[in-house]
């Protein structure tokens, strides 16, 4: 669906591609201007876990508590969250740079070996691996999925929550991890 033209200066229009679609590439670089809060979305237990980094989670309602996860089904998660039905996210904060570089796949380890010793998460309600350490950590039971392209949207339902106060939260932005500043 096009804006209406009288909505857009003439200096933001642009030509649309001959096939009249944008290109993943321009689509990826437009997207790094979204800031996103960075997670790591965590399914299974001890021996079977794994996780990933993701910025594409966000509020469904809040009465009842359901948020959203956006995962590419070519992601080791994705298997694990369809046969648990359930997931965690675990919202970091500005310290946690490193981890989420680790759930992003960009030091070589994989699946449970990115949980350390396993000392530093606990299980809530459902099982999936929440953070300690987290800023939020939330305790999903996936309750519905919605397959697009390349990626399902996973529904989750919120069965428990851990929660630490006074941190500032990691975010995506430009192609890199930032923390945020409290605008003057």
């Amino acid at each position: 669906m096009n804006a209406p033209s009288n909505l857009l200066s003439s200096a933001s229009r642009t030509a649309a591609p001959p096939y009249a679609g944008v290109d993943p590439a321009s689509y990826r670089a437009a997207m790094r201007h979204h800031a996103g809060a960075v997670t790591i979305l965590t399914a299974g237990g001890p021996g079977d876990r794994t996780g990933m980094t993701a910025t594409s989670v966000c509020s469904l309602s809040d009465t009842p508590p359901r948020l959203i996860a956006c995962v590419n089904r070519s992601a080791s998660a994705h298997g694990l969250i369809r046969r648990t039905a359930a997931f965690g996210v675990n919202m970091l904060h500005a310290d946690q740079a490193e981890l989420a570089n680790v759930f992003a796949g960009r030091r070589g380890i994989e699946r449970d070996d990115r949980f350390g010793d396993g000392d530093g998460w606990l299980s809530l309600a459902t099982g999936a691996p929440i953070l300690k350490a987290a800023l939020i950590g939330l305790d999903c039971e996936l309750i519905d999925e919605h397959a697009h392209d390349t990626h399902s949207i996973f529904v989750g339902a919120v069965r428990a929550m851990h929660l630490r106060e006074g941190e500032a939260p990691l975010v995506y932005f430009g192609g890199a991890f930032r923390a945020l500043a409290p605008v003057r």
